[in-house]
């Protein structure tokens, strides 16, 4: 729910959280429901921002969601002691669950996750335009929701009703940036690109087409495009970490260092820094292609010390032991 009480209007992504480890798990309905299934690999949507996102060709691992299962003799338990539950809207900050010890003779409703509206920003994550779009255009834009919130996401037919939405209400800037979403859930990136093109378009002060849209860039490799995309979400939002992030990654393989480090810092600011450790290991490989090892040190302990079984996490703790076997860092007492 929103502060005032109220659902979302649009669809808000579901996050599990399990050992610094993100995974998107559902869509919100109109009525601001959602529900899945943990272990379940069609629940799932794809988010390149993650970090850690699942290569869909690879068997589901429970040791790699943190999602241990206690012995055999607490059949149907599992132990989530390291997991919680979030939302992600831009423009917005949530409140978290703690799972802890469920079993699946749980009561499987886990409460009010509460949006907070961030002040004081020019982009907005409710696109006006939504307001304006007829009841033909909001019956297919709802019906699409309750698609994509079923225990098995229907994407294809949801995709569909998005579709006769935009046609109804070409203005319609958040069926266009949802339909995008679901396209890249299809693995129809130039379909996805071509739908928050149009959402941009529609209402240039939307903020969520701009961030799946430098998602895509990112993946291509357009490294120019996503430094553009971010820094015109900087301007609409300064406090959105996730932009900053992006623009940091962009601006690094673009060779601007300064821009990147700058970027990295802001987004180390921001309230939310800790949802993105990642951006520890960004900022201490930048500070390292500058020469600035001891820093570059720090940012890399710090990251050890946030997700210290990440898929990088052996690879850094060499490279600290090779820095300080050159003598071009302080040997530390204990690494991470």
């Amino acid at each position: 729910m929103l502060e005032d009480g109220t659902p979302p209007p649009e669809p808000v992504v579901i996050e599990r959280v399990c050992n610094g480890i993100v995974r998107p798990e559902s869509y919100t309905d109109s009525k601001g429901h959602f529900n899945f299934q943990f272990g379940r690999r069609d629940n799932m949507i794809m988010d390149a921002s993650v970090g850690g996102n699942p290569d869909p060709g690879r068997p589901f691992n429970m040791a790699d969601e943190g999602l241990l299962n206690t012995p055999s003799g607490n059949l149907g338990q599992m132990n989530l002691s390291g997991c919680e539950i979030r939302a992600s809207l831009a423009g917005f900050r949530s409140n978290s669950i703690q799972l802890m010890s469920r079993s699946i003779f749980d009561n499987s409703d886990l409460g009010v996750i509460v949006l907070h509206r961030i002040a004081n920003v020019a982009g907005s994550a409710i696109s006006a335009t939504s307001l304006s779009a007829p009841k033909e255009a909001k019956k297919s834009y709802e019906k699409a929701q309750k698609l994509l919130s079923e225990k098995t996401p229907k994407r294809a037919e949801a995709a569909k009703e998005l579709e006769k939405a935009v046609q109804a209400h070409p203005q319609y800037a958040a069926a266009w940036s949802l339909l995008g979403q679901v396209r890249m859930d299809l693995k129809d990136e130039e379909g996805a690109r071509k739908a928050f093109e149009q959402s941009i378009a529609a209402d240039s002060r939307y903020i969520n087409p701009y961030i799946h849209l430098a998602e895509l860039e990112l993946r291509a490799s357009r490294w120019e495009a996503a430094a553009n995309l971010t820094d015109r979400l900087a301007a609409l939002n300064p406090q959105l970490t996730q932009a900053q992030y992006f623009n940091a990654v962009a601006n690094f393989n673009l060779g601007k260092m300064d821009v990147a480090e700058k970027s990295a810092r802001s987004a180390l600011k921001n309230d939310d820094a800790g949802r993105y450790p990642q951006t520890h290991h960004l900022l201490g490989t930048i500070l390292a292609r500058q020469g600035r090892f001891p820093s570059a040190a720090d940012e890399y302990r710090t990251y050890l010390t946030l997700l210290p079984g990440s898929p990088t996490a052996d690879q850094l703790r060499k490279v600290l032991t090779e820095w300080e076997g050159l003598g071009v860092i302080e040997r530390a007492k204990a690494n991470p």
